[in-house]
Formats: C-alpha cells, structure tokens, sequence
C-alpha cells in the first residue's frame, strides 16, 4: 500500500480517548478467549476479531480506514483511471453475463462509484451493482461516495450481508484476500508446529507455538518442498481465502471472479528467504511487523499465495482465465491510452500532476505494479479476457 509522507505519525491516535476505548474492549474480550481455551488461541481466531469484531475490529469499527486521514490509500483512491481501466474488462465479459457486479469489500467506495461512472460512459451499464460489507461504518461511507452519482445511477447499488445464492455475472475484489484470517506455522526440519497468540508475563499478547492439528500440519507439509532446508521457517497458509474462492466458485453459473492484491505464487512465497512470513500491520500509512499491539486500530494482512487461490477455484470448477501484475493488466485496459488523453491537460493543473503521480504508483516495479497481482477465475466464459491479452503469467501458477 503506498505511504504518503505527509500522513499523521503512528502514534498519533494513542491520546484519543474513542480509539483507546475501542482498543481496550476488544483487547479485553481477546484475553478472555485465550483464557478460556488453555491459555492459547489460533492466530487465525486472533486475526478475525482483531479485524471483525462487531463495533469493535478494525474493519466493522468506527475508525476511518482508507485515505489521508486513515491508515492507507488503495489504487481507486488514488486515481479514477483504475476504476476505468477494470470497467472495460468488466464491459467486456458482460457480453457473456448479465450485467451485473458483486463487489466484495467496497472500502470507501470508490471503486464501485468509479466503475458505475465508466461502465455507463462505456455502454454497458451494470443494471444491478451489489455490495458485500460486513462494516456498518463503511456502508455509511460507501453511500456518501456513491451519492455523488447521477441519482438513477446510484439506484442501482444494494447492500447484502453475505454471498448471494446465485451469481450470473461479475464478482470483484480489490485488495479483499490479504485481510482474511490466516493461519501460521512454523517447521524446523520436518516437525510442524502451529503459531498462536497467548499472553506474556505481562499480561500482553504474544505468539507462542503448540503442536499442528492435522489438516494444518498436511498443508504446511505441502509446502516444505519450497522452503527446503530452511531453518526455524515461519509463515502462513491463507485458508480462509481459499474457502472463499471455492464458496464463491460453487454459486458463479456464470461469470468472472477478478481478485487484486498483492502477492506471489508459491514458489516465490515460501522462498527459503521469506522465513518469517509476510505478516505486516498497516498503521497511518505506515507497515510494520507488530501485528499483536492495539487490536481494532490498525490493519493486519498477508500476502495472497496465487498458486493456491487458483487451485480453489479449480477445485470449484472454474476455469483460470488469466494471472499477471497489476502493471501488465492495467496496461493491457488502457491505462496509457487514457493517460495519453489526460495528460493533455494534466500538467496545466495541481490535480492532474497529482493523478500523473497516481498513475506512476500502480504502474511502478517499486511500488504498486509489479507487488500487486490481478487473477481471474470464471465459468462459462472465452478465455479472451483483454486484462490478460499481454504478459500473461498463469504458467507460472
């Protein structure tokens, strides 16, 4: 995620009474699970009420996540071509679907206001445009986004609690995966042990190891070609993501799944120098590896292994349509084409220096571009998707 240099401090929302309120709450209900279960609990138990917690996570709290004021900005904040760039792969694939999209963690809601704008400039407006987010406080925020739109326009948008049953269309995922609960593991040698959160003597959250169960000692042990010969190797395997991609895979009867995050197929995720994993807490624009301090107010994600979200998606009877960076498949949009436009105007103005800027973030090896991945999964659809007409990785899956 990129950092802004002029974003608050870390620490700048120590001294707010609200944050600390919600920080002591739900680091309370956390002691007390830990407690309660023999003095250990699963990182992945710890992760999904540090992030979802009813009115407490960091997700479903009240805090302000995206943007300047939060703790990060992501690619449809950044610059509206993004959201440009996905409608006309979008456009593309409603040629074979119903014009509809299921945008799953909507965020500020940019992205779904950007994509309803293009898809209409477009010709090919989305007739239903549906929205899954378990935060109330997002809603609110995503309806201030949205209310921007043309009011016919905006009509279109719903709110759902969960997957529908029935998918004939497009399902979307900007940065959704790396925020699902993980869990992790740590081998030395051929010993398999399962990383979790119990408390120091102190009294503070601290990761301590207990013996693998089996499913997670057979996955980790799929791994270990990877990372052989690495010593005291730690890391994390995304199941929670994977059950996703399958869930959503078994009600897509028609479609595309498009997923954006940032990450790397296995080979290079369990590289033998990755030993500690891809563990980061996200914090006033800064990254950081203390992922147990302040539960509720900062954002705590890994990377996406690839490799094993496509193998979900088989699983459920996809097809894998395409898998690339972030740079290749927005390039392969339009994004230069649409810049070539822009700029004509841009250096004459603050805001279009600004979005030239943007644009250099998601294009950039050093930032966005080439960290970022874009993966499609689908049914019943022609492998044709121009997201991936050039640069095209899926070999390498």
């Amino acid at each position: 995620m990129p950092s802004d240099p002029n974003a608050p401090q870390p620490n700048a929302d120590l001294l707010d009474p609200a944050a600390q309120a919600v920080t002591q709450a739900l680091s309370a209900r956390l002691v007390g699970d830990i407690q309660a279960s023999a003095g250990w609990v699963s990182f992945e138990h710890w992760m999904q009420r540090a992030l979802y917690e009813p009115g407490l996570g960091y997700y479903s709290g009240p805090l302000r996540k995206f943007g300047i004021a939060g703790d990060f900005t992501t690619a449809p904040e950044l610059t509206p071509l993004f959201a440009a760039c996905l409608a006309r792969q979008v456009s593309q694939w409603f040629e074979h679907t119903e014009p509809v999209v299921v945008e799953f963690g909507a965020g500020s809601g940019e992205l779904a206001a950007g994509l309803i704008e293009s898809l209409h400039a477009l010709g090919t407006p989305a007739h239903r445009y549906f929205i899954v987010d378990v935060s109330g406080s997002l809603r609110e925020r995503q309806r201030e986004t949205l209310a921007r739109l043309p009011a016919q326009w905006a009509q279109s948008v719903h709110w759902l609690d969960r997957l529908p049953d029935r998918i004939d269309g497009v399902v979307l995922g900007n940065e959704l995966l790396d925020a699902m609960p993980v869990r992790l593991f740590e081998c030395e040698g051929p010993s398999v042990s399962e990383v979790g959160v119990g408390l120091d003597a102190s009294g503070g959250f601290a990761l301590q190891t207990r013996e693998a169960g089996s499913a997670l000692r057979q996955a980790a042990s799929a791994l270990q070609p990877f990372f052989e010969g690495a010593l005291n190797y730690r890391s994390e395997i995304g199941l929670q993501a994977q059950a996703w991609v399958r869930t959503v895979g078994e009600v897509l009867v028609r479609g595309a799944l498009l997923l954006l995050d940032y990450g790397f197929p296995a080979r290079e995720y369990y590289h033998p120098q990755r030993s500690q994993g891809t563990l980061m807490a996200h914090r006033r624009h800064r990254a950081h590896p203390d992922v147990l301090a302040d539960p509720g107010l900062q954002d705590v994600t890994a990377h996406v292994d690839f490799s094993a979200i496509a193998q979900a998606g088989s699983a459920a009877g996809l097809d894998l349509l395409g898998y690339t960076s972030q740079a290749r498949f927005l390039i392969n949009c339009g994004l230069l084409e649409s810049l070539t436009q822009f700029a004509q105007d841009a250096s004459r103005t603050v805001d279009g220096v600004r979005q030239l800027g943007a644009v250099q973030t998601l294009l950039s090896e050093a930032e966005m571009g080439e960290l970022f991945k874009v993966i499609a999964l689908g049914r019943g659809l022609p492998d044709t998707a121009i997201g991936f007409a050039q640069g095209d990785r899926r070999g390498a899956l």
